[in-house]
């Protein structure tokens, strides 16, 4: 495809077939080139078009497709008899290679001098999608495998005011579903028990300046995009950057989130800290609070709440160290399933080197505890556990082949 993109066009040239177009990337953009001299008219043809007389071309003229791959290996000290790590989001495997992630991206930005329309798909396989859908209420198989997709239009207002409908990622919390941006590889506590994964609905941001940003939300709730009640979940984000150095933001969401039924309101405030003194230490904060579901047989609305700190030391471009600690309180045991009041600490060590600019490994140690004997040891409940796990992950732009 390479060598037919590099090729001069000539009326000589046979017409591709549908399939050679489908298949071809799109090329990039270019002023038509004069049809080649020859001793006989050239027959007539198309009007040129930045995209070549390709269709696909110039409905692709604009989108960056990117990727990664995401495998490692995961070892539990306490060895438990089912080969699960309690209480993590997508490490849980353990004592084998496994596969955590493959995503594949398709992104076209708004943009108001080229086109206000665009577009945000992103297509994942593996261990991590089967646990962010796997509480969906349209079921597990229900677009399991879209982690994001929604259509996005940059309203003409002022600098441009941009509005996304369809599916995409919460907005709360310092870690994402993508290890490649996160520095730890596994994920902490908040990430995955204090708030949701995704969001089906309508949010519009403004962006003020280079220092102020507002986003509000308006969606069916917490990981589901077929509804579980008749009730709708509202939020909005505050993102502030006094000085190139601190960003600070605040999320707040609240709406009904227990199935059939919009009696309890569900609130969620979330709160990131970020700060970097020198160029290569950057510290962070995050604080989670929830509460307002009510399950049967509860007297009061349910509650939890946790912060994790982050310090973050990158040695050169390629070698860094990311100390995480968390604390997380689940009174209720609503998040978690455990016993009432139990609360978790947990402190991890992540050595991170990228080995190529496409190719990130991580060497990583955690040690989790509880205030109840909630991890297994063996078949024994124990209430603390240690693992080692090594990542490797592989990320790539279509630009770059």
């Amino acid at each position: 495809m390479k060598d037919q993109q590099a090729a001069p066009a000539s009326a000589a040239s046979p017409a591709p077939t549908q399939a050679a177009l489908s298949a071809a990337p799109p090329a990039p953009a270019t002023a038509a080139e004069p049809a080649p001299a020859s001793g006989t008219p050239a027959t007539p043809a198309e009007p040129a078009s930045a995209s070549g007389g390709n269709p696909l071309a110039g409905l692709l003229a604009h989108t960056n497709v990117t990727g990664f791959v995401d495998t490692y290996y995961g070892y539990n000290f306490n060895q438990p008899n089912n080969r699960t790590t309690n209480f993590r989001a997508f490490d849980g495997p353990n004592n084998q290679f496994s596969l955590n992630m493959i995503e594949l991206i398709f992104d076209k930005a708004p943009d108001a001098n080229n086109s206000r329309l665009g577009y945000h798909l992103s297509f994942g396989y593996g261990n991590a999608m089967n646990v962010v859908n796997s509480t969906e209420p349209g079921g597990l198989g229900f677009a399991q495998y879209l982690k994001e997709g929604y259509l996005s239009y940059l309203a003409p207002v002022g600098k441009g005011l941009q509005f996304d409908v369809g599916k995409f990622v919460t907005p709360h919390g310092e870690e994402v579903i993508e290890s490649k941006d996160n520095w730890n590889y596994s994920r902490g506590l908040l990430f995955t028990y204090a708030i949701p994964f995704y969001h089906f609905g309508l949010r519009a941001k403004y962006a003020f300046n280079s220092k102020f940003a507002l986003t509000g939300y308006l969606t069916n709730g917490w990981n589901n995009i077929v509804d579980n009640n008749t009730g709708k979940t509202g939020g909005v984000t505050l993102a502030w950057n006094p000085s190139k150095k601190v960003s600070i933001v605040q999320n707040y969401m609240a709406g009904p989130e227990m199935p059939n039924t919009n009696a309890h309101t569900r609130q969620l405030s979330d709160t990131v800290v970020s700060i970097s003194p020198t160029s290569k230490l950057t510290l962070v904060v995050n604080y989670d609070y929830g509460r307002g579901d009510q399950p049967l047989g509860f007297l009061q609305p349910v509650y939890w709440t946790g912060v994790a700190g982050y310090v973050h030391y990158a040695f050169t471009d390629s070698l860094a160290w990311t100390t995480r600690y968390e604390y997380y309180n689940d009174r209720d045991g609503f998040t978690t399933g455990t016993p009432l009041g139990t609360h978790f600490n947990e402190v991890t060590e992540t050595f991170e080197k990228r080995l190529h600019k496409n190719l990130i490994a991580r060497l990583e140690y955690r040690y989790d505890n509880s205030n109840h004997p909630v991890y297994t040891k063996g078949s024994s409940p124990v209430t603390g556990q240690s693992t080692v796990a090594a990542g490797f992950i592989y990320a790539f732009d279509w630009r770059e082949f």
